[in-house]
């Protein structure tokens, strides 16, 4: 690695130096997709494990930062049950306190999950939290908003708005086919003034994504070598004029191969700004949290997750 030392670590996870069974705050989101359909299971194998877990309902008016700040001194870690959404949700209080995250997939794309090498059976990624290796990972942020995916201004963030929670229960992954098709139709291109590097680009473009991970959007590849821990961000902005050219760049979103299009502009960065004549929102992880001018940089290894060992690890990436 390039700062000298490796971003796996075998239990224990920083900061776990209580003796005994470690003691988990369980944050479960139980209007994801998947519910609690694995939960059981996944806290059978948690308590077989040697975890207590003591367990608390996102559902709840109190937001999910400040019942981890209020609890985290009592816990050895934090387990998140949802998607993405609720992943984010939860960033800012799991980079202050510093407490590992375990990741219990239920959501409807599961991102970070797929990113890291995550089973997508709850069950399975119980396993993981038991087995305690961590892996510390990159943040993106924008305007004082982290994520862990991507953050975007244009068709994902009309998108992110369109996208109900209903649908998102009802169809999964499906529902963003669904909702981006009927979008695709009126998308037209706006300007914005990219500024990165020391460079100022304009530009006519109908979407701008920043990566900090590899996969986003229910299986969406940001870069096919993009991973969390690169220090870098990931960006690409699609220059295209006519809505069946999303269509035909359709496998290269898949497969992270964008960057090959003339239409489509990326680069690698720790930081960048966007600015538009009119005011647009930004989704960051599929929330829409802030809005242009949008100024973002990447988070260096700001948080420790449990996740599979054997997993390579980048290296540190030239821009």
């Amino acid at each position: 690695m390039a700062d000298g030392d490796s971003d796996v670590q075998a239990r224990p996870a920083d900061g776990e130096a209580r003796s005994g069974p470690r003691r988990a705050l369980l944050l479960v989101n139980r209007h994801a997709r998947s519910g609690t359909a694995s939960l059981d299971g996944a806290l059978s194998v948690l308590r077989r494990g040697g975890v207590e877990v003591i367990e608390e309902d996102c559902g709840s008016r109190r937001p999910i930062p400040d019942v981890i700040r209020a609890q985290a001194g009592g816990f050895d870690c934090i387990i998140v049950g949802g998607g993405d959404g609720t992943l984010n949700a939860a960033a800012p209080a799991l980079i202050e306190t510093g407490l590992p995250l375990g990741v219990l997939p239920l959501g409807t794309a599961n991102d970070l999950a797929r990113t890291l090498g995550i089973d997508p059976d709850p069950v399975a990624a119980a396993g993981l939290i038991v087995a305690g290796n961590t892996r510390r990972i990159d943040l993106g942020e924008v305007n004082g908003h982290p994520f862990f995916n991507v953050a975007s201004i244009g068709f994902s963030a009309q998108l992110a708005q369109e996208l109900t929670a209903e649908a998102k229960r009802t169809w999964g992954v499906l529902g963003y086919a669904m909702t981006a098709l009927k979008l695709l139709i009126g998308m037209r291109p706006f300007r914005a003034y990219l500024e990165h590097d020391g460079t100022t680009d304009i530009i006519q473009t109908v979407q701008i994504s920043a990566g900090n991970g590899r996969h986003y959007g229910g299986g969406m590849t940001v870069e096919s070598s993009a991973e969390p821990d690169d220090g870098y961000l990931d960006v690409y902005s699609l220059e295209i004029r006519h809505w069946w050219q999303m269509l035909a760049l359709f496998p290269a979103l898949r497969s992270g191969t964008q960057g090959t299009w003339d239409e489509v502009r990326t680069f690698r960065t720790t930081g960048f700004t966007v600015r538009t004549r009119r005011v647009r929102p930004i989704n960051t992880d599929g929330e829409l949290t802030t809005q242009t001018p949008g100024r973002f940089r990447v988070l260096r290894k700001v948080i420790q997750v449990y996740a599979p060992l054997g997993v390579v690890q980048a290296q540190t990436r030239a821009p």
